[in-house]
């Protein structure tokens, strides 16, 4: 795929919940993914493709048509512009591609046809196709054959099997019509009796005193053991909610390491980073390294040829009289990987690990 496709302007969305997709339109300088993918979240981070995060604010969300508007911190002067499609043109049969980051995996693209240009589903009209839909693929955009946005898409319904739905591009272009007087500084939520905007909490619509759905402008809480956590991660001048990928789950780069914070078996909180990978020749002197260096309290491992330094506990230790110690052994881990993958790749010749980060190698 050549680098400079609309392809670039579709990015991951990652916060305290999960994730899913979203993608930049140019003109209105705003991302656009699901309301149901950021539900919840006032704030959160989108990825581009070469892993590189960025911070968003949620400033519009539309429950009732599924839609929500980010604006991110950072220049998007030079991604490409999305053109919008006429649905008028949509048919049975038609090619559409599915773009975004299923599962939260790096992002893919299917290739599918229209199902059905106007599908009638929980009271509102979808665009359906055989393309291949999974969670973490909503709110990503769905194309057609000349990359014009047909329709915003929504992770499979339940019973809809090798059926994925969108939500169609007129329905978003009608909110984007009316963005005339939104406040962009602050999270706006849009009435679905008067479409008017929202940013204080109300129990009821001031304009049409339609009933606002319950606690839609408070923010999901962190667990106990997620503060803790993202107090570590804070003090490396890391924004946590940039490192955010799930519940209780933490990515992010101390230079050229990738450092992972996640919860193992409901028990024992992990801090591992995937350092470098062992040489194909003269293998002895890293390996006696590797089972003869003291590291503590951090372990250095091997799984196939990828080094990791990992530190591991019970979760009860974090609640412990340690606790002050345990979390800064958590930021020290990721000063340690950051140091170590540059003697590894010094001393033993071992290349950088493929989740290293490039610019800092």
């Amino acid at each position: 795929m050549e680098h400079k496709t609309i392809y670039n302007a579709v990015y991951k969305v990652n916060h305290a919940g999960g994730s899913g997709s979203c993608f930049y339109l140019k003109k209105y300088n705003l991302f656009v993914t699901n309301y149901h993918v950021v539900e919840g979240f006032k704030k959160l981070s989108i990825k581009d493709n070469d892993k590189n995060p960025y911070l968003a604010d949620v400033v519009l969300v539309n429950p009732k048509r599924d839609i929500a508007l980010l604006v991110a911190q950072g220049d998007f002067s030079s991604l490409p512009d999305i053109p919008l499609a006429d649905l008028t043109d949509v048919s049975i049969g038609q090619k559409i591609n599915v773009a975004g980051y299923p599962f939260g995996l790096p992002f893919t693209v299917t290739e599918g046809t229209v199902s059905s240009p106007k599908q009638l589903m929980n009271n509102s009209y979808y665009i359906q196709t055989d393309a291949a839909v999974n969670p973490g693929n909503s709110g990503g955009p769905m194309f057609n054959e000349k990359d014009e946005l047909m329709a915003i898409t929504v992770s499979k319904f339940n019973d809809a099997d090798n059926t994925g739905f969108g939500i169609p591009v007129a329905v978003l272009q009608e909110i984007l019509d009316g963005l005339g007087d939104l406040d962009r500084s602050t999270f706006n939520v849009q009435c679905h009796g008067c479409d008017e905007f929202i940013n204080t909490d109300e129990e009821y619509c001031p304009s049409c005193g339609e009933k606002m759905i319950e606690n839609i402008f408070q923010e999901r809480g962190l667990t106990e053991l997620a503060t803790f956590c993202e107090e570590a991660i804070r003090a490396l001048d890391i924004d946590p909610v940039l490192a955010r990928v799930g519940y209780e789950s933490w990515v992010f780069h101390k230079g050229s390491s990738e450092i992972r914070i996640f919860i193992y078996d409901r028990a024992y909180l992990f801090c591992t980073s995937p350092i470098n990978i062992l040489p194909k020749k003269e293998l002895e002197p890293v390996l006696t390294y590797l089972v003869s260096a003291n590291l503590k309290p951090y372990q250095l491992g091997i799984d196939g040829n990828q080094i990791y330094l990992s530190y591991r506990l019970h979760i009860s230790d974090v609640f412990s009289d340690h606790r002050d110690e345990i979390k800064q052994n958590i930021t020290n881990l990721a000063l340690k990987a950051d140091e170590c993958d540059n003697f590894f790749a010094e001393k033993y010749g071992c290349e950088f690990s493929e989740y290293a980060k490039k610019s800092e190698i």
